[in-house]
């Protein structure tokens, strides 16, 4: 694309809620991408006969209205289908063994004497500047905490979740207004990577994957974007939406304060190992996914919850430096089926935001230096990694820049 209104750096789903505010605003948009795809931490692994499964993110809910808004605008909201029975049945694996559960069984694991001598005192207290562990093991008492809520929590962000915030930006749980005309939790045919693709249609936007930008310069007409690849780029407007720590690399020679501002996010690295199976290999129960308590991998997430007659597709999430030979392993183990039935492996890994306590100033920190750069700054190290908080994040700079 030849002279772009806007420069767009990163692909996820950040990058492109931007990418499709300003392209409905008649914008001309050129994103670059270092990856050789487009989606970010969405990454629905597909298959050449059309079966696919979540590498990635992986649920969604009617509460996200930004995302929402997004799939009526794009024509996906008539498309979407509805998470079926195995949404609400899961394992935890303890000792080798699983207990399935539903949502109200968690309950009964419960001790609920510890449970009784701490709640009186628990609910009492604010989340303001508490952890999720201090917070839930206040009014539940910390070894319930431990044994059943500290490995769910852990599966969700797939790392250990304890000292993320219990409230405010980086927190898990957010409370959000739901659309009840749409299914409670929900996907779409092709999986989430559906949204992106259907973003990218827009003509106002052109995507360069491959891109590795190392540089960028505020110039008397808007911004240069520099690439390993030597190019030079100018646009009116840039939107930053990579990792924190490309973001801080980019803008570290013009915008040192910034950039020293977003080092101060903590990371956890996180490795994905995902394949499908037949389903007559496999003999696990039909699940949401499987928590443990202390193994090598945070979560098994299943593709049960969209059924397929012949598979059955599974992404492991796996604590960093695991053997690509022991997660193979412990795949089969878990699974009880050989390497033979492994159907493909693919994988991918990660740096993430993890969020403490204190992320709260580390943002407003980083925000403060991002006054009057006319820089729009992006991604899953403000409001939180779900993809409605990136969404959100994205869609707030673009009214901030452009209102």
């Amino acid at each position: 694309m030849s002279n772009p209104d806007i420069i767009v750096i990163g692909a996820g789903i950040s990058g492109l809620t931007y990418a499709w505010k300003a392209a409905r605003a008649g914008r001309k948009v050129l994103i670059l991408e270092r990856r050789q795809r487009i989606g970010g931490c969405i990454y629905s692994y597909r298959f050449d006969d059309g079966y696919w499964y979540e590498l990635g993110a992986h649920t969604v809910y009617n509460s996200y209205s930004e995302l929402l808004q997004i799939a009526e605008e794009t024509g996906l909201a008539d498309r979407l289908v509805q998470r079926g029975p195995a949404r609400v049945h899961f394992g935890l694996l303890k000792n080798g063994s699983i207990d399935w559960l539903t949502p109200p069984k968690i309950l009964l694991r419960l001790n609920w004497l510890e449970t009784i001598l701490h709640a009186p005192f628990g609910f009492l207290r604010s989340k303001r500047n508490r952890s999720l562990e201090q917070h839930y093991s206040g009014f539940l008492g910390p070894r319930n905490f431990r044994r059943i809520l500290s490995p769910f929590f852990a599966a969700v962000p797939s790392q250990c979740a304890d000292g993320f915030p219990a409230e405010g930006p980086g927190s898990l749980f957010k409370k959000r207004e739901r659309r009840k005309e749409f299914p409670r939790s929900f996907g779409f045919p092709g999986g989430l990577q559906a949204v992106c693709d259907a973003i990218v249609t827009n003509p106002n936007i052109e995507v360069r994957t491959g891109v590795t930008v190392s540089g960028l310069s505020p110039v008397p007409e808007g911004f240069e974007v520099r690439t390993e690849q030597g190019e030079s780029i100018h646009a009116p407007a840039v939107a930053v939406a990579a990792t924190h720590q490309v973001a801080a690399s980019i803008l570290q020679d013009s915008y040192k304060d910034l950039s020293d501002a977003i080092r101060h996010i903590e990371t956890a690295s996180l490795e994905s190992l995902g394949t499908r199976i037949h389903r007559d290999k496999c003999s696990l129960p039909e699940c949401a996914f499987i928590v443990p308590v202390d193994d090598i991998f945070f979560s098994a997430v299943s593709r049960d919850p969209f059924p397929d007659p012949v598979w059955r597709g599974f992404a492991f999430h796996f604590r960093p430096g695991v053997e690509y030979e022991q997660k193979v392993d412990r795949i089969c183990s878990l699974l009880n089926v050989s390497p033979s039935d492994l159907d493909v492996l693919a994988g991918q890994n990660l740096t993430l935001p993890a969020p403490r306590v204190h992320h709260a100033a580390i943002v407003a920190d980083i925000d403060r230096n991002l006054e009057n750069t006319g820089i729009a700054l992006m991604g899953n190290y403000f409001m939180g990694l779900a993809i409605e908080d990136c969404i959100a994040r994205a869609t707030s700079e673009w009214q901030r820049l452009n209102s």
